[in-house]
């Protein structure tokens, strides 16, 4: 039986060339490895490099999980440079990391004026980044995941602007980059050619590659880099999925570091859950990750920070211990 309701037409769309956007993100913005433009310290730091180093050693998992900030922050060059060198085992990204990813590899500019361009409905509908959607698809019929199809995609292709490119790094160092797709949340999903059945079963292969790397979390650290939803939801999901089968198998994941680098003004015991009448109680990454998940036997971290200041002080302190 056909539904009832009438959708939107995509074929009435008209799309732009990126030629004609104006970027807020361009080359300019993105910081070489080394350079650091923000000072910062913080007493806890040096140990959260002490147990990256101590878990990459051990073949534990490091989990990095981000919001597309730290890529419009310029900090790609740092996470492709933790990827080649085999300091994080897996990066976790959403649907905005493969957009802004994207479009600097390609036209070494992203970021729109959203203000601007949605008067005139030409919000997110340029040609370029539409393209994405069959790389989804194509990969989607190859079996592969959306971070693994855009990196695969990136690496090989004509893409001038490549070297910033964290999907590629990623693909060419053999270190999973899932994307963690919410429907209607990209610019992608606007477009006549997106598929969402191939964005939800690539995306749903992506989670439970992360899944996996969970399952290696005992003596492991994952960290949350500004997403506020996405990285504390899904490693929630796939911790206690990754928990249910080490139950039965006789193992424990409880042992491991969990460490939050965001701009929230966070107070009072950060160990401890706040009531839930307090603001700070529906901020995902305080309960779930310094709190609820970390209880049986972990530490937990939160750094406050402009991604400028936090990534480059953190790679610094992990060349030290792992080698330049």
């Amino acid at each position: 039986m056909p539904s009832k309701y009438e959708p939107f037409d995509r074929g009435r769309i008209r799309l732009l060339p990126l030629s004609r956007r104006r970027n807020l993100v361009d080359l300019s913005d993105v910081l070489d490895v080394g350079q650091a433009p923000l000072p910062f310290e913080h007493p806890s730091l040096p140990e959260l490099a002490d147990a990256i180093a101590a878990s990459a050693r051990a073949k534990a998992a490091v989990i990095m999980m981000m919001g597309a900030h730290v890529i419009k922050q310029g900090l790609n060059r740092y996470v492709c440079d933790m990827a080649r060198r085999g300091w994080v085992s897996l990066i976790a990204t959403n649907g905005a990391c493969m957009i802004h990813d994207y479009e600097l590899a390609l036209a070494g500019g992203t970021s729109e004026s959203v203000s601007q361009n949605i008067r005139q409905g030409r919000f997110g509908l340029w040609e370029e980044t539409g393209r994405i959607n069959g790389v989804v698809k194509a990969g989607c019929r190859e079996g592969l995941g959306c971070g693994e199809a855009l990196g695969r995609h990136i690496s090989g292709g004509d893409f001038p602007h490549k070297d910033l490119s964290i999907f590629a790094a990623a693909y060419e160092a053999s270190v999973p980059a899932t994307v963690h797709v919410g429907i209607g949340y990209d610019i992608t999903h606007q477009h006549p050619d997106c598929d969402g059945a191939a964005f939800g079963e690539a995306s749903y292969r992506d989670f439970l590659v992360f899944a996996r790397q969970v399952e290696k979390l005992e003596g492991g650290v994952v960290m949350c880099f500004g997403s506020a939803v996405m990285g504390p939801e899904v490693y929630l999901k796939a911790l206690s999925m990754a928990r249910n089968v080490a139950e039965a198998e006789g193992r424990r994941i409880e042992r491991f570091t969990s460490a939050v680098f965001d701009l929230a003004p966070l107070s009072g015991d950060l160990t401890a859950e706040p009531p839930k009448d307090q603001p700070d109680y529906y901020y995902r990454p305080f309960k779930t990750m310094l709190v609820r998940t970390v209880k049986d036997g972990g530490r937990s971290y939160y750094f406050r920070g402009d991604h400028r200041a936090t990534i480059p002080a953190l790679h610094r302190l992990l060349a030290d211990r792992m080698g330049r």
